[in-house]
């Protein structure tokens, strides 16, 4: 294990390196100025609105969300210091143009419009109230911590499974995976800011498909795990095919979820590096101390779950495990499917009356609800099926 920890920090350095070299000199967002135009261009747009010229206002809005909003920088800026945030904004955004482009009454779209205005003008009035000594050390420290932290908790169970089941010298298909993880969010950052520069449409959509693609994988490893929690089940499964399961796709799809896990949050962190460096001119020293104590905090954090993990009983850790990497998927289907929306490549249905959780990844729009239900329902198929099983059983040794 230490022989994997230590690629893994050289990497982690590399990141914050490869970050320092290409930060943009960009300065501080004006997030009043930004928001200013945002709102009276928002307003001139909708005093005229017809619903049969719906799709000309969502192409405004959209143009209101990537020119200016995440352009300006602002929606960067956001998500270093709150991540929820930036999806709230993110996805009320959303509604204005999902209302528009289906030609929605203008009443209804202008109180989508008035409710994103009013979170834009209190968010910047917030950030501009804010003191600048909201400590540098301390955002670079909370970046990788925040952005660490659940790539670090869906890798220890993975590899604290692996030495469950006494295939320990298999550990290495998580490690490998978390390896390829952090080389190709590099490369990813360096050809989104280097090489091609894509626009703000395909960066969504490359985080969008990466987040369905590990909704799926991880759905499918919790199924899986939680299928064998019971320990007298798992006892006969290791015995009769253990051997078989870890030398085919599962343990491809172990070393990949651990993969996804982490690709998916590396090019973000690097991207949010950049972003600090170019806000906080000549501290790049207070940006590498935080980094560092982040990276530290992180191995600590990940040697205390995986002592924890080995030593709780086999169905109770199969439980968690399999519960925690089902949010994970659910989180990650809901909020790609947003990420998708924004870049245009995915309706977008407003719902009335459904909340919006960022947390859960749960937005209120058709398609965002309905990839969140098709991990549902499978599931309580599976926990009828389950609960079902044992009755069965008995009434046929009757």
């Amino acid at each position: 294990m230490k022989r994997a920890i230590l690629p893994m920090i050289f990497v982690a350095a590399l990141m914050l390196l490869v970050g320092v070299a290409n930060a943009a000199d960009s300065g501080d967002v004006d997030f009043v100025a930004v928001v200013d135009e945002i709102s009276q261009r928002g307003d001139r747009s909708l005093v005229n609105y017809k619903p049969s010229e719906g799709l000309e206002l969502s192409d405004e809005f959209s143009s209101l969300y990537f020119d200016l909003f995440e352009e300006s920088g602002m929606e960067l800026a956001i998500g270093l210091q709150d991540p929820t945030l930036k999806s709230e904004l993110e996805s009320q955004f959303g509604t204005v143009i999902g209302h528009a482009a289906g030609g929605a009454d203008k009443v209804l779209v202008s109180k989508a419009w008035i409710e994103l205005r009013t979170a834009l003008q209190t968010v910047a009035q917030q950030y501009a109230s804010q003191p600048r000594a909201s400590s540098t050390l301390l955002q670079a420290f909370l970046i990788l911590l925040r952005e660490g932290f659940e790539a670090i908790l869906v890798v220890t169970a993975l590899a604290a499974y692996l030495r469950k089941t006494g295939a320990a010298d298999k550990v290495k298909v998580i490690y490998q995976g978390v390896g390829w993880a952090l080389a190709a969010s590099l490369i990813t950052a360096w050809i989104l800011t280097q090489v091609i520069e894509l626009s703000g449409p395909a960066q969504e959509a490359l985080e969008g498909i990466t987040m369905l693609v590990a909704a799926a994988v991880l759905f499918y490893v919790s199924y899986w795990l939680f299928a064998k929690r019971e320990a007298g089940r798992w006892q006969a499964y290791v015995q009769g095919q253990i051997d078989n399961a870890l030398t085919s796709g599962s343990l491809f799809a172990l070393g990949f979820a651990a993969f996804l896990a982490v690709y998916r949050e590396g090019a973000e962190t690097v991207l949010f590096y950049q972003a600090l460096l170019g806000q906080a001119q000549g501290e790049s020293g207070e940006i590498a101390a935080g980094f560092a104590l982040a990276a530290l905090t992180l191995l600590g954090l990940f040697w205390l779950m995986r002592s924890a993990s080995l030593r709780l009983p086999i169905g109770p850790f199969f439980a968690v495990t399999a519960a925690l990497l089902y949010y994970l998927a659910m989180n990650f289907a809901g909020t790609g499917i947003l990420e998708l929306q924004e870049a245009g490549w995915v309706s977008s249905t407003p719902l009335e009356g459904i909340p919006r959780l960022p947390w859960l990844g749960l937005f209120p729009t058709l398609e965002s609800i309905a990839a969140q239900l098709a991990l549902i329902i499978p599931l309580l198929f599976a926990l009828g099926w389950m609960v079902m099983r044992p009755r069965t059983d008995r009434g046929a040794a009757q």
